[in-house]
């Protein structure tokens, strides 16, 4: 039987569309192209004299020096400095309760921890400033002006340490705990001499970073009435800005408010870095 010829159909090249990489690309491409276009428009279309003049004004900012640096930022760095310390301290022992075995404690320092994260850090000097005043009237708090402002900042980072504390408690390994106990550490002792020095090392970034927070937290110390010579950051600029009917002390305020966080961000940015190192 002679074979029947089957016609063969060419085969039709496959459509090559762009691959994955390509693609990445040119979205990258129109993202970049996109930014560059929203900047232009903007320095384009933004009035610089006006700005310049309202914001700019070397003459004003002149005036400034040294005392933005000598009282407004020293004032500033010692409330937060005081506020880091008491509530590092009181955020040590709310940590502690909360990894207590005592029911009562554990339950108070949860209460504590909610309310103190709930609620804006303003309330807490509203209520340091006017309300302790009218429950216990003759009773001052230690320090002025200090002693109030660490007194709000500590009570509000101290929630906020005491879960991060407490975290790095709970990373540390359990082993260490029973190894201090095979040497005869008291639970207590061993806490204090292995299992907290071992967990300031891994909370250290985050310790930082609320440094920072707080710092930009101490504007708020405007709202318990400060002196002239009390008065911090962003009290002082506003100040002189009303005075001069400028804004260019608060733009000032605002570069020596950089001047402190950006080191510190480079800071925490570089533990951080190192801590996932020594992890790999």
């Amino acid at each position: 039987m002679a074979d029947t010829d089957v016609p063969i159909e060419p085969v039709q090249p496959k459509k090559k569309g762009l691959t994955r990489r390509q693609k990445r690309k040119l979205s990258r491409g129109i993202q970049y192209t996109v930014f560059v276009a929203a900047v232009i428009a903007l320095a384009v279309t933004a009035d610089w004299g006006r700005l310049q003049n309202q914001f700019a004004q070397p003459d004003i900012a002149e005036q400034m020096f040294p005392d933005i640096i000598t009282l407004a930022l020293k004032n500033t760095v010692l409330y937060t400095l005081s506020g880091f310390v008491f509530g590092l301290v009181l955020g040590m022992v709310i940590a502690l309760m909360r990894l207590s075995s005592v029911g009562p404690y554990r339950w108070f320092a949860g209460i504590y921890i909610e309310i103190f994260r709930g609620l804006p850090a303003l309330l807490i000097f509203i209520f340091i400033g006017v309300a302790i005043p009218l429950a216990f009237p003759g009773v001052e708090i230690p320090g002025g002006t200090y002693g109030k402002v660490a007194l709000a900042l500590g009570l509000v980072a101290a929630a906020y340490m005491a879960e991060t504390i407490r975290a790095g408690i709970q990373a540390v390994p359990k082993g260490q705990m029973e190894a201090a106990r095979s040497l005869g550490f008291s639970p207590a002792r061993a806490m204090v001499s292995i299992i907290i020095p071992q967990a300031f090392r891994i909370i250290l970034p985050p310790l930082t970073n609320e440094l920072v927070l707080l710092f930009k937290d101490s504007s708020l110390v405007l709202f318990l009435g400060v002196t002239l010579e009390e008065r911090e950051l962003s009290k002082y600029g506003r100040d002189l800005a009303s005075t001069t009917a400028n804004s260019t002390p608060i733009l000032v305020a605002g570069l020596c408010y950089l001047l402190v966080t950006i080191p510190l961000g480079f800071v925490v940015r570089r533990m951080e870095s190192k801590a996932q190192e020594a992890v790999k």
